[in-house]
């Protein structure tokens, strides 16, 4: 199970990464809604309700099972001063076995865009699933020409390793995805993108 059933919370130098609670449906659809044209072209349609109290109180729920069942770890990105969310994380298909593995996903809101935040929590919760989760291998993809997601994936130590054909729908359509991974006994250097 995850982390000997707790729940995660992991501290980085700005932010608070945390579960998702009832509470933070305000902020959480302000922050959305403010930033939905600036996160659209790079995330799957969002449903009519994608921004109703329903829809978020089913995620506030989706989130405790995966964390009780160790299958994910939705995480909010809250920044320590004046406590805002800024965006959220997940590492979800969590594999155990052989495996040791998960994938990362997330997005950051339109005002808290190149600061640093993302970078920030993206080795926060790698450094967590190596040393309390004891997995070997995270997992990351994007589309080619979000160049903002590739960059902030190489800075934080993942390595490009190929090309998905039509790997997930995003805004309404098929999409390939380049693969990034970031492995806990990485002897591979560089690997560098033409």
């Amino acid at each position: 199970m995850l982390a000997r059933k707790r729940k995660p919370r992991i501290e980085t130098d700005r932010l608070t990464l945390r579960l998702p609670s009832h509470a933070d449906f305000r902020a959480w659809t302000a922050l959305r809604q403010s930033s939905a044209k600036f996160l659209q072209p790079w995330e799957p349609t969002w449903a009519a309700d994608h921004l109703t109290r329903r829809s978020f109180t089913n995620r506030v729920y989706w989130a405790q099972r995966a964390i009780a069942q160790g299958s994910a770890m939705p995480l909010f990105m809250i920044r320590r001063e004046g406590e805002v969310l800024v965006g959220a994380i997940t590492l979800d298909n969590i594999r155990r076995g052989p495996a040791q593995a998960g994938t990362l996903g997330y997005w950051i809101g339109a005002a808290h865009a190149r600061q640093g935040f993302m970078r920030e929590a993206i080795e926060g919760v790698v450094h967590f699933a190596f040393t309390e989760l004891d997995l070997s291998r995270i997992e990351a993809a994007c589309l080619p020409e979000n160049v903002a997601s590739r960059g902030v994936l190489e800075k934080a130590g993942f390595k490009y390793e190929g090309v998905a054909q039509s790997y997930l729908q995003i805004n309404g359509r098929w999409r390939n995805h380049v693969l990034y991974a970031n492995l806990r006994s990485d002897r591979r250097g560089r690997t560098d993108v033409g």
